[in-house]
C-alpha cells in the first residue's frame, strides 16, 4: 500500500467515526473492536514503505500545512500569559538545566491541578512555550503545572520518562507550598501523552488525559526521529506503552480526526487494549483538529478537552 493509499483510507474511516466536538464537550467513541470497516493500520505492511515514507508517517509538521503560523502563534500567547499571571516560574525540580516547572495556582489551593507534559518527539520544545493552555482550566478556578524535561540525545528516553516520575514527586512533596493540594489530572500532547501513559501509576496522579500521543516506539525506531533518541531494545519494550500491563487508573484519550493514521491508530490500539483489561477511560475522537490545532480545545474555557478534564475529576 502506498502511502497515498494508507492516507485515502484513512480518511474515510475519520469520516465515519470520528463524532463531532462542539463548545463544551465532546463526544465518544465506543465498540471501536467490532467494527468492520476498520482500514489496516499503516504500520502493518511497514517493512515495504521507503525511508521517506516512515519519516512521512510521524511528520506532524510536515502534515499540517499550516504549523509554523499555528506554532509562533501559541509562542507569543505563552509569553504573553508567563508575563502576565500569578505564577512560580523555573522551579527546580531536579539537579539538570530543563528539570524545572512552571506553577499557576488558582485561589483554592484544594482545587483540581492540571499538570501538561508538553511535546516534540522527547527531542524538541520546552515547558514555556505551552504557557498558553494555562488560561483554558484556570478559568474553571484550576491550578496548571507545566513540567520541563530533558531532551534527546542529552538524555535518554529512559531517563526523560524517570524525569516525569521526579516531577510528580516533588509535587506530592512541596506542592502544597506552592497552592497545590488538589487532585491531579496528568494530562500530555504527542510526546508528552506518551509521557501521561507511562506515569499514570504514580500515586499522586488521579486520573490522566493523553493527546495525540505515540503509544509504541517499534517504528519511531525505523525513522529519522531515532537519530536523537537512539532507542534500545529495552527501550521499546519497557517504554512503549502498548507492550506494558494496563494500569488500571483513568485515562481518556483523545485525538484528532485529521491527525497522521499511525498516532490515530496508536490512540485506538491503547484504548482497546485497555478496554479489554477493563481499565477505565474514554476514547475522544475531535472532528475537524489536527495535531496542533486540538490543543486550542485544552486552551479555550469552553473547549472540548476542558471538559473532558473537568469531568476526570466529576466536575
Amino acid at each position: 500500500m502506498t502511502g497515498c493509499a494508507i492516507f485515502l483510507a484513512f480518511l474515510g474511516y475519520c469520516s465515519k467515526v470520528a463524532p463531532k466536538s462542539f463548545s463544551g464537550g465532546a463526544t465518544h467513541v465506543t465498540n471501536i473492536s467490532a467494527r468492520k470497516d476498520r482500514p489496516l493500520d499503516p504500520r502493518s505492511n511497514w517493512a515495504a514503505l521507503s525511508q521517506a515514507e516512515r519519516d512521512a508517517a510521524y511528520d506532524n509538521n510536515a502534515a499540517v500545512k499550516d504549523s509554523a503560523a499555528l506554532i509562533a502563534e501559541r509562542n507569543e500567547a505563552s509569553k504573553a500569559l508567563r508575563a502576565s499571571r500569578k505564577s512560580y516560574l523555573d522551579v527546580a525540580y531536579g539537579d539538570r538545566e530543563r528539570t524545572m516547572i512552571d506553577i499557576y495556582p488558582a485561589a483554592d489551593s484544594a482545587a483540581p491541578c492540571l499538570v501538561f507534559l508538553h511535546g516534540g518527539y522527547w527531542q524538541r520544545n520546552s515547558r514555556d512555550v505551552f504557557a498558553m493552555l494555562v488560561e483554558g482550566v484556570a478559568a474553571h478556578g484550576w491550578s496548571v503545572a507545566i513540567p520541563g524535561y530533558s531532551l534527546a540525545p542529552e538524555a535518554s528516553l529512559t531517563e526523560i520518562v524517570a524525569e516525569i516520575s521526579q516531577a510528580l514527586d516533588w509535587l506530592a512533596e512541596h506542592g502544597a507550598s506552592y497552592g497545590i493540594s488538589g487532585p491531579i489530572v496528568l494530562s500530555g500532547w504527542s510526546a508528552g501523552a506518551h509521557l501521561v501513559a507511562m506515569a499514570l501509576d504514580h500515586p499522586r496522579v488521579t486520573a490522566g488525559l493523553a493527546i495525540s500521543g505515540v503509544y509504541d516506539l517499534a517504528p519511531i525506531r525505523d525513522t529519522g526521529l531515532n537519530d536523537a533518541l537512539k532507542l534500545a531494545d529495552q527501550e521499546v519494550e519497557t517504554l512503549s506503552p502498548l507492550r506494558l500491563p494496563v494500569v488500571h487508573k483513568r485515562l481518556d484519550i483523545v485525538y484528532g480526526a485529521d491527525e497522521l493514521p499511525a498516532l490515530i491508530f496508536d490512540s485506538i490500539h491503547l484504548h482497546e487494549t485497555r478496554v479489554a483489561a477493563n481499565a477505565p477511560g474514554k476514547l475522544f475522537p475531535i472532528e475537524g483538529a489536527d495535531h496542533f490545532s486540538i490543543l486550542n480545545e485544552l486552551r479555550r474555557p469552553d473547549g472540548a478537552l476542558v471538559d473532558i478534564a473537568r469531568k476526570l475529576v466529576n466536575q
